[in-house]
């Protein structure tokens, strides 16, 4: 099979259910999802040199990596009846789940954190940038074409797991997280 197909060269590319152009909406959005993919593989080989620490989040991160492959799909698909969709509430529930339990595992906060610490925390506040992005780009395309709302849905929450998972790999690590000083407090105790 060859890698190349030379059908893009004019500027368009195949989506299911017909061609677009490279810069459609559709395009930008799943393609700032495999962008946000790509980190997270940098992230995961950051967490695989410290497996000992890392093996619950590798996990779940490579079921992440899948997911993120299906909300690709998604989008990529412009008439539902072309093929059914795969990212469903169930996916955004197992999130919540994650959240809580990797949250547990960490102080609680009252102020924003500025992002860094460890190369894993660094590497997955990269993530949730990205993946706040990616979420902005489906924004964008549901203003004018249809979408499988659940996609919304679970890269806002995985935006939020992302956040919660780079503060638990600071605590495993041992790194402390750093306030951001020139606010108030605004988040609430546990």
């Amino acid at each position: 099979m060859k890698i190349y197909t030379r059908t893009g060269d004019a500027g368009q590319t195949g989506v299911i259910g017909g061609r677009v152009d490279k810069d459609d909406a559709r395009v930008e959005a799943y393609g700032t999802v495999d962008e946000l993919n790509c980190f997270l593989g940098q992230a995961m080989g950051f967490m695989a040199a410290k497996r000992e620490l890392y093996t619950d989040l590798l996990a779940d991160m490579l079921q992440v990596q899948h997911e993120l492959f299906d909300c690709g799909h998604d989008l990529a698909v412009l008439k539902q009846e072309a093929r059914p969709y795969k990212v469903n509430a169930g996916m955004v529930d197992n999130l919540e789940t994650w959240i809580d339990k990797y949250d547990a595992e960490t102080p609680d906060i009252t102020r924003f954190i500025l992002p860094g610490g460890s190369q894993v925390s660094s590497a997955l506040h990269v993530c949730r940038t990205v993946c706040r992005r990616a979420e902005r780009r489906v924004v964008t395309l549901a203003r004018t074409q249809p979408i499988n709302e659940e996609v919304r849905r679970y890269l806002n929450r995985l935006s939020d797991l992302f956040f919660t998972i780079a503060r638990t790999a600071n605590h495993r690590e041992g790194e402390s997280d750093v306030e951001y000083v020139r606010s108030g407090e605004v988040f609430r105790r546990k």
